[in-house]
Formats: structure tokens, C-alpha cells, sequence
């Protein structure tokens, strides 16, 4: 179902470009749009409406496609994103919120200038803060009026070869003989969505995050999650006799496996427990016939992540965010820094909950 108005979130037609019309769809209620995910090689689990489902579920983002392809035809190029609008963090369009990355799904340049052109436009006519784009390699000529507001690596792994080759490619100190210490300790590892698992999960959650000076995002965020992806997703713990030490969540689309949350108590790091899970990880993958692990997105001056990932054979590529306007800046005041450090460690867990439920859907 279309509308005229771009403040809906079912479009229709908005304008007219050297290719034609330009339209928009509600992916969550188009079917055509998971079909065009389902077959396209460079969509990402980000693209799925699981993803999109889940966003709208936990935080009321509406998502919305611009595509060139009317109703009556199959969808040949897309581009997805959220409309966030916060009263603390200004109205923006962003593709997409809590996503490492959104690939500009179009075969052709001139596609993809044509849908960013009429973007643009609308962020000036309806007022928008900004645009923010995170593509994987796409980088059409548009994108010169956009200001480039984040640099990391995306690490991916290939699962093609053989589970024991794989093995000898890990680093031998850094991963194997960590392998082999959680071997050794007896840690005992479970997977599945129970909610015995997941508070389990986001105990270790919010231990990390408080280590790391952040909130931790909300139960319901990741409740969503595991009601959209059903087996997509797992849950994987492991535990040094009944204590969990250390925790990760994935999520499975098409033929790639996606790390996306990772979390332990530091006091046994030493045990091996990240690397039992990621190795349990990287078998139930081969076993059911996957082609790569998504290792997800680490800041590019991250050397210690980076390294760490790559000690797993993973190879990264550079991924760039980029926004419109270009004068909006990305970077948060070193006061925000200072503050975060001084006040999280020193709350209550129930309090530093609260705060992360209170904040992340003006975060996206």
C-alpha cells in the first residue's frame, strides 16, 4: 500500500528522476522487499525484516525503502532506513539504527544517485537533522556532499574450508592454546533462547558494559530480537562449573553467520571462554552449511579488537559511515567522555538499566 505524503511511513510516488519515479514501500508490509533481500548478494541480516521488525518492536522506529521500482514491478534497488525521532537527539533518518553496516542494495550507480538525490532533498524540505548512510563498498558519486563521520574495519571469516584447516589457521597462542585452556578447565558450553540463558546473557551484558563506561541496552531490545529471529538466533554461554563466565548472542541469515553481542566477567578471561564459544560457534556454522562468520565492526584505531579478530583468520575491510548535511558532527564533547566515566561505574545495576532502557531509542 502507497501514500503521496513522505510523512507516512507507506509512500508512493515523490518525484521524478532521470530513471524515472521514485517510490516508497513499507518493508514490513511489501513482500517484495524480502524477496529482493533474499536474492541479492550484498544484502545483510540489516537488510532483513527480522532486523527491521525487531527495531520497530523494541523502539518504534518506522522503516521505510526509496527504490525507482513502482508497486506492480519487482524491486531491482532499494534503500532502507529508519525515521529516529528524538526530542533529545533531533529527527534523523538513519540507515540503519544499531546496525554495523547497510549496504546500498542497487547493480547501478546511476540508481543509487538518484535515490540519495531525492534523500537529500527531503532532509532539507522536511526539516531532518541528518542523513547518515553505512555502506559496505558502495560509493556513488552522491555521496561527495556527504561528510564522512566514522572509520572502522569490518572483519569477516570464511567458512569455506575444512573445520580442522580452520583450526590451524587461528593463531597459534592467541586462539588455539585458549581453545585448548577452556578444554582443559572443563568449561561447559550451552546454546539455545531459554530465558534461563538469555538472563544469563544480559547479567554478563551489563557487567561489560559497565566495564566499558556505557549503559547496556534494553531487555526488551533483545527480547525482540529472539521473537523475530526465532532459530535464527542463539544464545551461547559458558559456564566454569554453574557460574556463566562469558556469553555471546548470533544471528543467522542466508548463509552467513553474524556476531553481534559479546559480554564476560572479566575475573575469568583467563579460562578461555571467549574462545570456546566463538570456536563452538564457527562448527554449528559449517555444520549447517554456512559460508562466513560476520565478526561485525571495530573502531579503526581499535588495534587490540582488530588484531584480535584477525588472530582468527578474519579479514577486514574498511567501512565508512557517512552523513548528510555535511557539516553535522558525529563526535560527541570530551565533557560527555569525562561524565560517562565518573557516573556509570558508580551506579546501581538496576539504575544503569534503567538508564539504558531511558536512552536507546534516542541513540539510534
Amino acid at each position: 500500500m502507497t501514500s503521496p505524503a513522505f510523512a507516512g511511513i507507506e509512500l508512493g510516488v515523490q518525484s521524478a528522476s532521470r530513471r524515472g519515479e521514485l517510490y516508497q514501500l513499507n518493508p514490513l508490509s511489501d513482500p517484495r522487499w524480502e524477496a529482493f533481500v533474499q536474492d541479492h548478494p550484498d544484502a545483510s541480516v540489516f537488510h532483513s525484516t527480522k532486523w527491521l521488525r525487531a527495531l520497530h518492536t523494541a523502539y518504534g522506529y518506522k522503516t521505510a525503502v526509496m527504490t525507482t521500482c513502482p508497486e506492480s514491478a519487482p524491486l531491482t534497488n532499494g534503500l532502507v532506513f529508519c525515521r529516529v525521532e528524538s526530542w533529545l537527539t533531533g529527527r534523523r533518518l538513519v540507515s540503519l539504527p544499531f546496525s554495523d553496516h547497510c549496504e546500498l542494495l542497487a547493480d547501478e550507480s546511476e540508481e543509487l544517485d538518484d535515490l540519495l538525490s531525492l534523500m537529500t532533498s527531503q532532509v532539507a524540505s522536511e526539516k531532518w537533522k541528518y542523513l547518515e548512510l553505512r555502506p559496505v563498498s558502495s560509493r556513488p558519486s552522491t555521496l561527495d556532499c556527504f561528510t564522512q563521520t566514522g572509520e572502522y574495519y569490518l572483519h569477516r571469516l570464511n567458512l569455506n574450508e575444512g573445520t580442522r584447516d580452520l583450526f590451524e589457521n587461528f593463531h597459534k597462542s592467541c586462539v588455539q592454546r585458549k581453545i585448548r585452556r577452556a578444554e582443559r578447565e572443563k568449561l561447559r558450553y550451552e546454546e539455545g533462547r531459554s530465558e534461563m540463558l538469555f538472563q544469563h546473557f544480559y547479567n554478563l551484558l551489563v557487567m561489560t558494559r559497565r566495564r566499558l563506561f556505557l549503559p547496556p541496552q534494553p531487555q526488551s531490545w533483545f527480547r525482540a530480537l529472539i521473537g523475530t529471529f526465532g532459530p535464527g538466533l542463539k544464545i551461547r554461554v559458558a559456564f566454569k562449573d554453574d557460574l556463566p563466565v562469558a556469553s555471546i548472542l548470533t544471528l543467522s541469515h542466508k548463509k552467513t553467520m553474524v556476531y553481534k553481542y559479546g559480554c564476560s566477567d572479566a575475573r575469568y578471561n583467563n579460562l578461555g571462554a571467549m574462545a570456546l564459544l566463538f570456536w563452538n560457534t564457527i562448527q554449528d556454522a559449517k555444520a549447517n552449511g554456512l559460508k562466513e562468520l560476520d565478526l561485525g565492526r571495530s573502531d579503526r584505531d581499535n588495534q587490540g579488537l582488530i588484531t584480535y579478530k584477525e588472530h582468527w583468520g578474519a579479514v577486514g575491510t574498511l567501512l565508512n559511515y557517512w552523513r548528510y548535511p555535511a557539516h553535522v558532527s558525529a563526535k560527541s564533547g570530551a565533557w560527555k567522555e569525562r561524565m560517562r566515566r565518573r557516573v556509570i561505574p558508580n551506579l546501581p545495576s538496576p539504575v544503569l538499566q534503567a538508564v539504558g532502557a531511558l536512552l536507546y531509542a534516542h541513540m539510534g
